[in-house]
């Protein structure tokens, strides 16, 4: 493989995109990251997502928890308390440089491509981490009791409300980038990774013309189920996919993508699947998915790899 492109967001994406790194050449890697989880914080630019791979890539999160760095303290925030905010967004010493060098980059005119790519140089990333696009846009949760901004959901309420939609505030004048459109053409295979297909996948999904290239694109195009036996591994995507009517399996997410999905890989507890997912016209690998070390996720990356390196482009439109 010449170049491998990963579309990720959260933890199990970060971690196969971990994996691929390892897999490969990391300087053959580009990751398009989910950035509608992004908001402002203290008059901070902060990237959740962006944040979580670039940390991962570089070898410094934290592995208890996926995300943060890893041995960071939590003195800003004791005295953010004592001044009385609420600190509901867990912030480390050493994460505020990352959000203060990124937003003052942003102010100075820099796109957010560009001040990610500058951040994760700094910390020897040489893989291309690239923002799903430059300009801003806002995930929103409709709940029974509203409509509640993505992290509001997600952390200020550890994701318990009903979601019964979601839409992308900002997505309609979203524009996909020179550097994302440079890597796709470029690109020898695509892959999904292990992300929640709604509130990660999805945003990056719906930027204006991202779809339609992959649909028209020629390489492989494989997709990494985030649900195993009938479960998300970390994260409210089983719950969030059933509220919204979805089966929970790694057949909803075949047939979430199937539109340019050339196949996908399952956990072996979903192996009764395979012949449900054959008939979306998707080809089906089955092997173990759960990543719980380095060696996992490496493993995991070269299966996934090999597998498209057997397939063709699907010659029947889905």
């Amino acid at each position: 493989m010449n170049h491998i492109v990963a579309f990720a967001g959260g933890v199990g994406g970060a971690k196969l995109a971990h994996g691929l790194a390892l897999a490969c050449p990391e300087d053959r890697l580009s990751v398009v990251v989910n950035t509608a989880d992004d908001f402002s914080l203290y008059g901070l630019h902060i990237s959740p997502d962006i944040d979580t791979v670039t940390y991962t890539l570089a070898g410094l999160a934290n592995s208890d928890t996926g995300w943060g760095l890893a041995g960071d303290t939590f003195v800003t925030l004791e005295m953010l308390r004592r001044y009385g905010q609420d600190t509901w967004f867990w912030l480390g010493d050493k994460d505020f440089a990352t959000h203060i060098l990124r937003t003052e980059a942003l102010r100075r005119g820099s796109t957010l491509t560009a001040a990610i790519r500058d951040l994760a140089t700094a910390l020897g990333v040489d893989a291309q981490i690239l923002p799903m696009c430059n300009e801003p846009v806002a995930t929103l949760i409709e709940t029974p009791e509203g409509v509640l901004e993505f992290q509001d959901y997600f952390v200020r309420r550890q994701h318990v409300d009903e979601v019964t939609g979601v839409r992308f505030d900002g997505i309609d004048t979203a524009t996909l980038s020179p550097e994302v459109s440079a890597a796709m053409t470029d690109s020898d295979v695509m892959v999904i990774c292990p992300s929640n297909p709604i509130v990660s996948i999805g945003p990056i999904l719906s930027v204006p013309g991202l779809r339609n290239r992959l649909r028209e694109s020629e390489v492989p195009i494989v997709a990494v189920s985030p649900i195993v036996g009938g479960q998300a591994l970390k994260g409210p995507a089983d719950r969030m996919l059933a509220s919204m009517g979805h089966e929970v399996s790694a057949l909803t997410i075949a047939m979430l993508y199937r539109d340019f999905l050339s196949g996908i890989v399952i956990d072996e507890q979903d192996a009764a699947l395979v012949d449900r997912i054959a008939t979306l016209d998707v080809a089906v690998h089955v092997t173990q998915t759960v990543m719980r070390s380095d060696d996992d996720r490496r493993r995991l990356a070269a299966d996934t790899l090999a597998f498209a390196a057997t397939l063709t482009k699907r010659s029947v439109e889905k």
